[in-house]
């Protein structure tokens, strides 16, 4: 480049990464790693950087409003409750973990500070952080993660209560450490640790409407299906983090409100946005959109196979046969999406199976094992509510006409908006579901698709698949363990009563003062954490 300097070259450069940034196409963490880039061999401007710094020292103050679809007038701050994003973002206000995850996905301490295995991981020692106090003042100790892990186990309807099922004896070593024995070795067993209802309450402690935990915030309004208010605390235990006076969680369902909402100012920060809206938003200069691509919500229709007509192998069949992915993909999602195939690893996962065939469009396949069914005549209905997810009306409707090409006729019923992952979820044959990423396969598998998951909503119990993904838990090699996954995906999806036909990216609004909204690897709204990690610029 003729007549250029280096600092000419560093201003450019720079000036292409921030409008990549300010587009919402480039994370804050891979936006000052470029920067950094540019630095290293040249020098750059003062006056580009220096607001780039200002913003990366977080700042205590203002009240924070975050609007949320994912709630119900069913909510309780009882983990052993837990569905849906608003409870899963409030409690992360006001509890903790036992384990966090970066925003790679990595597993990191929280509550549970390290740990280490013996030989075959089937013995865990771990260790308790030191010096953490809950809300009413008292010490964190052993007894309270033993007593946390205890709520899931035995007569309970707690949702990680399968994932915890390969724990055979937890004994306390001292106050600060405890040791856990497997049924068999899992290399993975630190990330099961991380699932979001395991949080961590004082040992003995069950009035979940007055919560009590070591989190940055304390409770101080709570209206099911409405929102809630938390307060923050001043004393957390992590530096940087729970920068806010106030945060409230506002749950609007609607997608044009939320995003309405967000224009105009009344919310700093909103979820799930709307794929058709998002190109335009990208152009408002007073708003951030952060896309996490490819790691989304898993989008499915789920049949319960022992549940008449669905216990007919070839219905399900034709069933995934014939949606037409793509259609919903480019028509409502607007190509923020990826086609799913039929059951929740995404190709993020080291596991996930590359050579199963992605399975496609085809009415004639659809048409041919309908006939075989013999089920001329049955009824097939669909339940579909915003309540599901905000478009599912939309795709089960499109669903319904991608069948009719296959001779099928699906009736799609609308139901409530209002307390349906109570009253359909789980329930009625035939529903919309939505599935958050897992970052393991053994936690995926477990939860999703094993006989001893209280959330295994298609009701597809097969000791074959049990057996393998209990043998794969336990196998440290590799190899053995990735032929092991493949079979089981290839299981779920030949088999099973799960209809995913899209895997979402995350797409997060914020207000342009909002920091701390870096894209992660498991959930939207930087894994739901919003609250702990934000702050006003």
């Amino acid at each position: 480049m003729r007549g250029a300097t280096k600092k000419g070259i560093a201003v450019e450069e720079y000036n292409k990464l921030k409008h990549m940034f300010d587009k919402g196409a480039l994370s804050r963490r891979d936006f000052m790693a470029g920067v950094a880039m540019i630095g290293a061999g040249m020098a750059v401007a003062p006056t580009l950087l220096s607001g780039t710094a200002q913003a990366a020292t977080p700042k205590v103050g203002g009240n924070f409003i975050i609007g949320m679809e994912g709630g119900s007038a069913t909510d309780s701050l009882d983990p052993r409750t837990y569905s849906d994003s608003v409870m899963i973002g409030a409690s992360l206000a006001v509890y903790n973990c036992m384990v966090e995850f970066d925003s790679n996905g990595n597993p990191t301490g929280e509550l549970l500070e390290s740990w280490e295995a013996k030989p075959g991981a089937k013995e865990w020692i771990f260790n308790v952080r030191k010096g953490v106090k809950f809300s009413n003042g008292k010490t964190l100790d052993a007894d309270d993660i033993i007593y946390s892990i205890g709520i899931h186990t035995g007569e309970t309807k707690s949702p990680a209560k399968g994932i915890l099922k390969q724990i055979t004896e937890i004994k306390k070593i001292n106050a600060n450490q405890i040791q856990m024995t497997l049924e068999g070795g899992n290399a993975d067993f630190p990330v099961i640790l991380g699932d979001y209802h395991l949080v961590v309450v004082p040992n003995g402690f069950t009035d979940w409407q007055k919560p009590i935990g070591t989190g940055g915030y304390t409770l101080e309004k709570f209206e099911p299906g409405v929102g809630l208010k938390f307060k923050r605390r001043g004393d957390y235990w992590k530096a940087g983090r729970a920068n806010f006076e106030t945060v409230e969680i506002r749950n609007i369902q609607d997608v044009a409100a939320r995003t309405a909402a967000l224009q105009s100012g009344q919310v700093h920060a909103v979820n799930r946005l709307d794929p058709r809206t998002v190109n335009l938003l990208m152009k408002d200069k007073k708003l951030n959109v952060v896309r996490t691509k490819g790691t989304g919500n898993r989008f499915c229709f789920v049949a319960r196979v022992t549940d008449s007509p669905f216990d007919n192998k070839d219905l399900r069949t034709a069933l995934k046969y014939g949606i037409d992915r793509q259609k919903i993909i480019d028509q409502v999602y607007s190509g923020f999406a990826t086609p799913g195939n039929d059951h929740t690893l995404d190709a993020g996962n080291p596991f996930y199976n590359t050579a199963l065939a992605q399975r496609k469009y085809d009415p004639d396949k659809a048409a041919f094992h309908f006939k075989k069914a013999g089920l001329a005549n049955a009824k097939i209905e669909l339940q579909a509510s915003e309540g599901a997810w905000g478009s599912a009306v939309d795709c089960a409707q499109l669903y319904q006409e991608s069948l009719k090409k296959a001779g099928i006729n699906l009736d799609v019923k609308k139901v409530s908006a209002d307390g349906y992952w109570d009253n359909v979820w789980l329930k009625v044959p035939f529903c919309a579901v939505y599935w958050g990423r897992r970052l393991s396969a053994d936690q995926t598998f477990s939860q999703v698709y094993s006989s001893a998951s209280d959330w295994n909503d298609s009701n597809w119990k097969r000791p074959e698949f049990d057996k393998l993904i209990t043998e794969a838990r336990a196998e440290l090699d590799q190899k053995k363990r990735k032929e092991m996954y493949w079979k089981a995906q290839e299981m779920i999806s030949d088999d099973g009563g799960m209809i995913c036909f899209a895997i979402t990216d995350y797409l997060d609004g914020y207000a342009k003062n909002v920091m701390g909204n870096e894209p992660h690897a498991r959930y939207d709204l930087n894994d739901e954490r919003l609250a702990e990690k934000a702050w006003f610029a």
